[in-house]
């Protein structure tokens, strides 16, 4: 910052203009479903016929998900430019001026609460969960709500 104050020094701007927030599944929960399947997937071969279909199946479903958590990290990520969003089919950056809403969808079902955040932004509308994120929407929610405030 400079002497007064009041304005923030080109470099103050330009580690500003840089600073990346990302979210991406927790690197444990990833381990655990790559391991999980690859415990799975060795049953599979003792299992008779039908259990080597079942168990295969539920293999490559944990094998998948662990792909993709390492594939596509990070998940969300957002600077003063806008949100960056990786999901399976596409990648997307959006401006924040594109975002019409970002918000906390909460509801309660036999006892358990689940929690997504939701980005709409014209005819795009994400809904990323707390595995997805890696963190509670709520928390995230309010570090992109701070994100978009201090570059208004």
């Amino acid at each position: 910052m400079d002497g007064d104050n009041s304005r923030p020094t080109a470099d103050t701007l330009a580690v500003m203009e840089t600073d990346l927030t990302q979210w991406s599944p927790r690197p444990a929960e990833t381990a655990v479903a790559i391991l999980t399947g690859l415990v799975v997937l060795g049953l599979a071969v003792l299992a008779d016929p039908a259990g080597r279909i079942l168990l295969g199946v539920a293999a490559l479903g944990l094998l998948t998900v662990g792909a993709a958590d390492l594939l596509l990290r990070p998940r969300l990520a957002a600077d003063r430019a806008g949100i960056q969003v990786r999901t399976l089919a596409s990648r997307h950056r959006l401006p924040w001026s594109a975002i019409q809403r970002v918000a906390v969808d909460e509801h309660t079902r036999y006892g358990l609460t689940s929690r997504t955040l939701e980005v709409e932004a014209g005819e795009l509308f994400l809904v990323l969960g707390k595995r997805t994120l890696g963190a509670d929407p709520r928390d995230v929610a309010d570090t992109l709500a701070r994100i978009r405030y201090t570059a208004a």
